[in-house]
């Protein structure tokens, strides 16, 4: 044992060395996965016939956390229902889950795999991460016994959650996360009793975790970056894209710039189920994606992120989202409204009638304002500027603040709103803005053809979501969407 006036010096050693393992960057990894799916049953299978279709997913699996690493990545994200898929009720998904420990327990299930009984899955999971020395995010189930002296526990007997788990470069297992937000067809899962706020320390940053649904609400998405100050969000999803606004790429990749931080986005592949859309995403925009409606075909996706991007020199400033709009009156022009539906939210919306303008809509307490110059409007192609302020969703409601520019599917006004992909117009400018009740604000920019506009567009500090140059090709959508969280409906549901 060293004697006490050489502790000092000791710990400031053990800092400084530790400091110098840490990296300024890491590459990270993600894979859109083609799921192989099981046959649709209402009755269980055998447990070895679930672990055959589960060993079918990762052995693909497997080849793509290879490939991560042999390009030098130190953490791949899979994607949610990854390993099962989802056609399940909740009788027959018992067959495909494990019992998962809290990570405190210090365990590497490739070295020690029964020491919570089978766990053939974590087995598989932590030895691919220990073979490749690299760090392995994946989503399975977790189930956990319960009895009559727990009020909430099912007639089953057991808890059964949606899991989120990642094992390290030897294999342990350190982080679990049980999905809060389940959507509203996870029937086979229970809600946590409580949010978790799920991090753990790396030599190249702070990691939080959280599964799909989950990034549009305060718990546990919110608490994880503006509480807990991770650095990087692990983010495996099983996305169904839905325009305008929530494409996997658009919105994810807005979500990372709003919030500030690195998100590793890993989507199921599924054309038939509309779902596709992965990618590295940073507070400046996206590092690299992967939008692929077309084919059934997984892919790999890697980038060099910033370890600690709140230190870069690149870090976007922080943004008031409402001092630009809130300091000027409407802009006077051709003002003339007119109700149209994004699915079921009622917008107030304006045409630009003009190849060139200034608009104001209002919704509520939500003003938009928009500045534009078109470059070659197309006689058949017609753009609106929209306010939404309200509450969204059939069953679980939550409340958005949303300003957009959009393009209508066709001349026919009663069309703005449904979905389009293509578009011919382009525009010299746009400078979008809006009185917004909150700081939570996430701002999207889509090209024809379903593309992001990295480094083509820049948010002002003073909220002004506004075009770097003319846009490089024509635009769908250029959007700020806005969550007052405090406005959110109690979940009807958990």
């Amino acid at each position: 044992m060293l004697p006490p006036q050489a502790l000092l010096p000791a710990v400031v050693f053990a800092l400084t060395a530790l400091q110098a393992l840490a990296s300024d960057t890491f590459i990270a990894a993600v894979y859109e996965h083609a799921v192989i799916l099981p046959d649709p049953t209402e009755e269980p299978v055998a447990p070895s016939h679930a672990l055959a279709l589960m060993n079918k997913n990762m052995d693909v699996l497997e080849e793509a956390i290879k490939e991560a690493a042999q390009q030098g990545a130190h953490i791949i994200v899979t994607p949610e229902d990854g390993i099962y898929g989802w056609r399940f009720t909740r009788e027959s998904i018992y067959p495909y889950l494990e019992d998962i420990p809290d990570p405190v327990v210090n365990w590497i299930p490739c070295t020690d795999p029964s020491r919570f009984g089978p766990a053939p899955v974590q087995e598989r999971l932590s030895c691919m991460a220990r073979s490749n020395s690299i760090y392995v995010v994946a989503n399975i189930g977790d189930k956990k016994p319960c009895d009559s002296s727990d009020p909430g526990c099912p007639g089953d007997g057991r808890y059964q959650y949606n899991t989120d788990v990642v094992f390290d470069t030897q294999g342990k297992l350190v982080a679990r996360y049980h999905k809060y937000n389940l959507f509203r067809g996870e029937t086979q899962f229970n809600y946590p009793k409580e949010p978790e706020a799920v991090t753990f320390e790396t030599p190249f940053g702070k990691f939080g975790i959280f599964t799909c649904f989950d990034i549009l609400f305060y718990d546990p998405a919110v608490v994880l970056v503006s509480k807990m100050q991770v650095d990087t969000v692990l983010f495996p999803t099983a996305w169904m894209n839905v325009l305008p606004f929530l494409t996997a790429i658009e919105f994810h990749s807005a979500w990372a710039m709003g919030m500030g931080v690195n998100l590793l986005s890993a989507n199921t592949h599924n054309t038939s189920r509309a779902m596709t859309g992965s990618g590295l995403f940073t507070p400046e925009g996206s590092a690299t994606y992967h939008y692929d409606s077309a084919t059934e075909e997984g892919r790999l996706l890697l980038a060099e992120l910033s370890a600690q991007p709140r230190l870069s020199p690149t870090y976007p400033p922080a943004i008031n989202w409402s001092l630009y709009a809130t300091s000027i009156k409407k802009f006077p022009g051709e003002n003339d409204t007119f109700s149209g539906a994004v699915r079921k939210d009622i917008f107030t919306f304006s045409e630009l009638r003009r190849k060139d303008g200034n608009y104001t809509v209002c919704q509520g307490d939500l003003c938009c304002h928009l500045v534009y110059e078109m470059s070659n409007k197309s006689k058949d192609e017609v753009y609106v500027l929209g306010a939404f302020d309200g509450l969204h969703g059939s069953v679980i409601k939550y409340h958005w603040q949303i300003c957009t520019l959009l393009k209508c599917p066709s001349t026919n006004l009663s069309t703005c709103g449904e979905p389009v992909e293509t578009a011919q117009t382009k525009f010299e400018m746009f400078s979008l803005s809006g009185t917004f009740g909150t700081n939570y604000v996430f701002p999207e920019v889509l090209y024809s053809g379903v593309q992001l506009a990295p480094g083509e567009f820049e948010v002002l500090r003073d909220g002004r979501l506004k075009s770097k140059h003319s846009t490089s090709k024509p635009l769908i959508t250029a959007t700020l969407f806005g969550r007052l969280y405090e406005k959110d409906q109690p979940h009807p549901l958990r």
